[in-house]
């Protein structure tokens, strides 16, 4: 046991090394890459009608007039320091704007985790179970078809579907417009138990259940494939088969041996996910008027704000990479094949 703790917190600490490499990889790809786009943000501010004067002002007044190695070490400085500076469209520091709209962003995560989970796992399970039926072959199209249809074309087609032609979710926005909702904590659902406000809560839903479960939707394909070949190959193992000649059930061969070793390659799989749901988010965010921190980036990005666009790709990578990091934690406390 004590060698089994030593060789996971190992792991742990390495792992944990590597994370500000990763990060600091992050800011700096970000850091060139908006600096290397045409235009800047005294453009954005000032339009195209700006003198020379008013634009030189701008660019002194954002430090962006100083060579780009002194722009690229005050800008790791003041990282460092945790310090993500102000956003250059509205003056309002960027931690403050990131605070307010990251808890609609998780709260939409969340509930699509769960509904790609409640769809891919039935899917790939029931698929495989009854492998050359009808069912099988409809598990297959839908778990192919919901990865490979374009996260856009998705919610336009759920909104038309769902909002426009059977009007039974509304086809946009957190609330309804004009509805104030309890704001404690930033996330409505948790925000509406607090307050004992059940119509808050009954609104909260309604408005999330849609974009939702149409980004749970595209995610469970990669649950439902994944699920499949790694159960079907749990199945066809040496170890299971010496299971079945010792007699043991068929319930308690699936329960204890052949479900929870495929489930090790999902918890991978599923850190991925995270990962691909920060991009799948920002096209569902921005079809159905969600406001959470991907709309808020592409609304940076079209200002050409630096800082907030900076501030928004560092949070998200630290929420993704930590994320990550207990995922494989996790993973090597729970398989002792794992080591360094």
């Amino acid at each position: 046991m004590k060698r089994n703790l030593n060789r996971i917190l190992k792991y742990s600490l390495i792992k944990v090394s590597l994370m500000p490499i990763s990060i600091w990889i992050i800011s700096s790809l970000v850091f060139l890459l908006l600096r290397a786009a045409p235009g800047g943000p005294c453009d954005a501010l000032l339009g195209t009608g700006a003198d020379q004067q008013a634009r030189d002002n701008c660019r002194a007044e954002n430090g962006l007039n100083e060579p780009l190695i002194n722009q690229y070490f005050s800008y790791l400085s003041e990282l460092i320091r945790l310090n993500l500076g102000e956003s250059t469209s509205n003056s309002e520091p960027v931690m403050n704007v990131i605070t307010r709209v990251l808890p609609a962003s998780i709260e939409l995560g969340i509930f699509a985790i769960i509904f790609a989970a409640l769809i891919g796992f039935p899917l790939g399970y029931l698929g495989l179970k009854r492998k050359g039926s009808w069912f099988d072959y409809f598990s297959r199209i839908t778990g192919i078809s919901s990865y490979a249809i374009p996260p856009f074309w998705g919610a336009m087609m759920a909104q038309l579907f769902f909002s426009v032609i059977f009007r039974i979710f509304p086809i946009g926005g957190r609330l309804p417009t004009f509805y104030q909702a309890p704001n404690i904590t930033g996330f409505l659902i948790l925000d509406s138990i607090l307050d004992n406000n059940l119509f808050a809560l009954k609104v909260t839903i309604y408005h999330l259940l849609l974009p939702s479960i149409t980004l749970g939707f595209l995610l469970s394909g990669i649950f439902s494939r994944s699920l499949r070949l790694n159960l079907d190959k749990s199945l066809k193992s040496d170890f299971f088969d010496a299971a079945t000649c010792r007699g043991i059930n068929n319930k308690n061969l699936m329960l204890n041996y052949a479900i929870p070793n495929a489930l090790l390659p999902i918890l991978t799989i599923t850190g991925l996910t995270i990962a691909s749901l920060a991009g799948g988010a920002l096209l569902i965010e921005i079809t159905f008027s969600w406001p959470g921190i991907a709309l808020k980036l592409q609304e940076a990005i079209f200002q050409r704000d630096y800082n907030m666009v900076q501030g928004i790709a560092i949070v998200t990578s630290i929420i993704i990479v930590s994320i990550n990091l207990l995922i494989d934690i996790f993973i090597a406390f729970i398989d002792p094949r794992i080591n360094y």
